[in-house]
């Protein structure tokens, strides 16, 4: 494959990611790491290294439009970011200290079982009323936003903030150990414990996600592991699919196929987790 060849590939595979990762609040990592280290035999530690540009593309490409939209609800990522935050840092501190093959077990079987309630929860009504929290008043986490799929504005409730920054902390000290996004527990965690509306968590999600790319990246580029070769069709690509993905999708994508596709990228994520755990 000739270099032209091999970046246009990149490029079009960032693509998707990045429409993929606006839409979903995962980031693009847990797409393109298997995509350039088992289809273009990349280098893993530069492959996490392009993975990386690829959250923070992602996040900036899509945080924007989702802030702006009043999707994304920035005194919750505040409120949680607080606990992803000292979460990497326990998770960077641990990462030496706990056996991979454990964390991968660990990891694939929490994601198993947020998408079967995820899945779960699609046959609950989005009505059915939430339950009252006095520290979610105190701190007016709840909002409203249009939503364009259903043609009227949607407001919502907050509940049990404390059991998100819980969740949030575990998000973070796992993305700290296994060096990639925790959007894949973000969201679960915000939709099932604080029972925020899907397109609200994978919009927050997308919010929080680059602030904690951000803070790793300095790392991985004094380690030399971001080549601008790799990196630069990617970041282009992300950046691109997450514009497409937030500005033109998410507002008109029905509430209950976005969660039936991110119950897919679970259950695949899971699969490659206890995969990559249960190998030699």
């Amino acid at each position: 494959m000739t270099p032209f060849l091999f970046m246009l590939v990149v490029l079009g595979f960032s693509v998707g990611a990045g429409l993929l990762g606006s839409l979903l609040g995962i980031g693009g990592g847990l797409i393109l790491i298997p995509v350039l280290t088992l289809l273009l035999k990349v280098d893993i530690q530069y492959a996490v290294g392009a993975s990386i540009v690829s959250v923070i593309a992602t996040s900036s490409g899509a945080a924007a439009a989702y802030v702006r939209d009043r999707m994304a609800n920035t005194r919750v990522a505040m409120f949680l970011e607080l606990a992803t935050t000292a979460g990497a840092l326990s998770g960077a501190f641990l990462s030496g200290m706990v056996g991979g093959r454990g964390v991968y077990f660990v990891f694939g079987a929490v994601m198993a079982w947020s998408a079967l309630v995820m899945l779960r929860r699609m046959r609950v009504s989005a009505e059915e009323p939430v339950p009252a929290d006095a520290l979610a008043d105190r701190l007016a986490l709840h909002g409203s936003y249009w939503d364009e799929s259903q043609g009227r504005e949607v407001s919502y409730r907050v509940t049990r903030p404390l059991a998100g920054l819980g969740l949030m902390y575990v998000a973070g000290t796992v993305s700290g150990m296994l060096g990639i996004g925790s959007g894949a527990l973000k969201v679960p965690a915000m939709d099932l414990a604080m029972r925020l509306p899907l397109k609200v968590s994978t919009a927050t999600s997308n919010f929080m996600i680059g602030v904690t790319a951000a803070a790793s990246a300095g790392v991985y580029f004094a380690r030399g592991n971001i080549d601008p070769f790799i990196a630069g069709p990617v970041c282009v690509g992300v950046t691109l699919g997450a514009w497409l993905g937030s500005r033109h999708l998410m507002g008109r994508v029905n509430s209950t196929w976005l969660r039936a596709l991110f119950v897919g990228v679970l259950l695949w994520v899971a699969f490659e987790m206890l995969r990559k755990g249960w190998a030699p």
